[in-house]
């Protein structure tokens, strides 16, 4: 009988570094080893993302996020099952999805704002990470990134985080922080949580 998955799941505020870590644990396994699932891939249609009191868009919630078909696909991994589900894309609606392929390989991880919140996805969760920094250091970031890669301006950047980032992170990602089995501070770096977490997953392929 092929052994069970082992699901980790990652999480910590927006800007906390998620993503610059998860490519440095993807790249210490190859393929056959590890795969990726994230949140991200989950959200709803825009008809079902709500706005905040002066009518703009919040993504920042939970309510926005699949999380019932995002765990069912967990489900199904843990029993050994492979999943498809489309590439999310950003509700543009001239943009054609590619399909996704999951496999139940020995390693999964799994990311997101929510992912330890929404309790039918973190109770399939073997290990717990969760990525922490600085307020001051997590906006900087964004601005950078936002204004880099998005193309958004400082203003609607500051609008989100005051309106939208900040409030969803005390309500729905900080309160889980006990819940982690491994804390990683990320204000300046988080090589040697990331040694320690690779070091754990190798034994587990």
């Amino acid at each position: 009988m092929t052994p069970k998955p082992f699901i980790v799941g990652i999480t910590g505020g927006s800007a906390s570094g998620k993503t610059s870590f998860l490519k440095d644990v993807l790249s210490a396994f190859n393929e056959d080893q590890i795969c990726l699932i994230s949140q991200d891939n989950y959200y709803r249609t825009i008809d079902h993302i709500p706005k905040d009191q002066n009518g703009v868009y919040n993504f920042d919630v939970p309510v926005t996020i699949n999380h019932e078909r995002f765990a069912e696909h967990l489900n199904k991994l843990h029993a050994g099952e492979t999943v498809e589900t489309p590439e999310y894309g950003f509700n543009n609606p001239n943009a054609v999805p590619r399909t996704l392929t999951y496999r139940p390989t020995p390693i999964v991880v799994v990311e997101g704002l929510f992912v330890f919140h929404f309790s039918d996805v973190a109770s399939q969760l073997d290990l717990k990470v969760y990525i922490t920094a600085k307020n001051q250091i997590k906006l900087d970031r964004r601005l950078l990134r936002d204004q880099a890669e998005r193309g958004l301006t400082e203003e609607i950047i500051n609008y989100q985080w005051k309106h939208h980032v900040r409030p969803a992170y005390r309500e729905y990602v900080k309160p889980h922080k006990d819940e982690a089995d491994i804390v990683i501070p990320n204000n300046h770096n988080y090589k040697k949580g990331l040694d320690v977490l690779i070091a754990f997953l190798k034994t587990k392929v």
